[in-house]
């Protein structure tokens, strides 16, 4: 995404790698810790519901996540909202996990989505939601940046139907809940992704969760792969779930399961990787191709043998937090209304924050972490660049502990985009600006490598906040486990 038109080069450059402090900080979250399994199974339900404008031939509703001022031209297949509930039978009540075909959802427009759903809370005794996006790049502007600019994108009447189609979809998944038992289960997927910012570190596994109920009925699947969903390239323009759609389609023909699909940390980038892409798009096929590798993913998913039963306890805990917008672009984004999402002031500071949130589950004795943003893989797993690698020079040390060594669990299982979106979360020793047009225009380093990602981040010490945050989960989440 290009904000170029936003802003003029007299925009300052914020590169400095410095501490934040708050004199209000958030508090700690409280850890809702199920020790113990209290029922022989979990209960589930699946719900859905499509998104889709019926004026979308006659209306301009603008594609998202390539180019501005792109309007819809049709409908390939349509943007749907799923949902998953799910209980431990502790007598707590359930969770809900939403998953949407689009870019991406501000921690705002989330938070006014939950508020949509307060009647259904009270009524279901739910106890969390999680709002996930798939971070389609052939769904309908929900962010308010893919317009003709300075003009936003986002549509009241789309944003209207996705609410109404979440809160259909819950209703749907608790309508539909059943008692059964939960699988997790796992496979590397070694030929489907790329990497196409140095280095090349990311997840190759399909992580599936399988609920198989008592009764024999229809199966859900929760899937979590790590890929953006722009199969479709930049040269669409029609509607569509891109892959995700296919990968649904063969599960639900070949089993009859249901599936709600996640992604993981796919910043920096992590993608599909298309074989002769130029040739494809050249003879229009990328649909063919979008299908093929919909279908690939779905025959690994459908594949996974090592699965193992997981007792039905659920614990969870959300952390709230604050992350600086040194990216002067986002604040004029929000300023002029294009971005839908409060700025606060440090105290003392003409320094603007946007607050967010971490959430963090233990089903069984599986961790998963639930991220606000398009996580560069190396912060989740290691393997950052070296000082002589790195975009100036500059050491690893000053990158944080990556997750999965804070969680101390390899195995931490992260969903991306859940809850908010903000933009891309880079390590802070690769992290380079243009010097004449900083967050403007993407830099080019000594290599020769471009520096596009930091156009789209709030800054170089969101990695380190989001880090600090998750070690004040974990120490609050063993804190409460020592305890006998």
């Amino acid at each position: 995404m290009d904000f170029s038109k936003l802003a003029s080069s007299a925009l300052k450059s914020i590169t400095k790698i410095g501490k934040y402090t708050y004199t209000e900080p958030l508090p700690d979250g409280e850890f809702f810790y199920q020790k113990e399994a209290q029922a022989e199974y979990f209960t589930a339900g699946f719900g859905k519901a499509v998104m889709l404008p019926d004026d979308i031939k006659t209306k301009k509703y603008y594609i998202a996540g390539y180019g501005e001022n792109n309007p819809a031209k049709g409908v390939i297949d349509p943007q749907y909202a799923h949902a998953l509930w799910l209980d431990d039978n502790a007598g707590n009540g359930g969770h809900l996990f939403v998953s949407l075909d689009i870019v991406g959802l501000l921690n705002k427009d989330v938070n006014s989505l939950k508020n949509a759903l307060g009647e259904f809370s009270e009524k279901t005794n739910c106890r969390s939601i999680t709002i996930m996006s798939t971070h389609n790049h052939a769904g309908i502007d929900t962010m308010g940046i893919w317009g003709k600019l300075p003009h936003t994108g986002k549509s009241r009447k789309f944003m209207t139907i996705l609410f109404n189609a979440v809160i259909t979809a819950a209703g749907a998944a608790y309508r539909d809940r059943r008692e059964g038992k939960l699988y997790h289960g796992t496979i590397e997927v070694p030929d489907m992704q790329e990497d196409i910012r140095t280095p090349v570190v990311y997840s190759k596994t399909l992580t599936r969760l399988r609920f198989v109920p008592n009764d024999g009925s229809r199966e859900i699947y929760f899937l979590n792969f790590a890929s953006h969903s722009e199969s479709l390239q930049g040269c669409n323009s029609l509607v569509s779930a891109d892959f995700p759609c296919y990968l649904r389609e063969k599960i639900r023909n070949e089993t009859g399961a249901e599936t709600i699909y996640g992604v993981g940390a796919i910043g920096g980038m992590i993608s599909m990787e298309i074989d002769d892409e130029d040739k494809l798009r050249k003879e229009n096929r990328l649909l063919e191709s979008t299908r093929n590798i919909g279908y690939k993913l779905a025959d690994y998913a459908l594949s996974i043998d090592n699965e193992k039963v997981l007792n039905p306890r659920i614990s969870f805990i959300k952390q709230e937090f604050y992350v600086p917008v040194e990216n002067p672009v986002l604040t004029i984004a929000c300023q002029i209304g294009l971005l839908n999402a409060d700025a606060y002031t440090v105290p003392y500071s003409d320094e603007r924050v946007l607050k967010s949130e971490l959430n963090y589950y233990e089903i069984d004795d599986l961790g998963i972490l639930m991220i606000p943003c398009e996580l560069f893989p190396e912060l989740a797993y290691g393997g950052y660049l070296s000082e002589e690698e790195s975009a100036e020079g500059l050491s690893p040390d000053i990158n944080p502990t990556p997750l999965v060594e804070i969680a101390d669990n390899k195995e931490l299982l992260i969903f991306g985009l859940a809850n908010d979106e903000l933009g891309y979360v880079l390590p802070p020793n690769d992290f380079m600006l243009n010097t004449d047009t900083p967050y403007l225009d993407r830099a080019i380093d000594r290599f020769g490598r471009r520096h596009y990602e930091e156009t789209n981040s709030m800054g170089p010490e969101t990695a380190a906040i989001i880090a600090d945050n998750f070690t004040k989960i974990i120490n609050t989440v063993n804190t409460a486990k020592s305890v006998k």
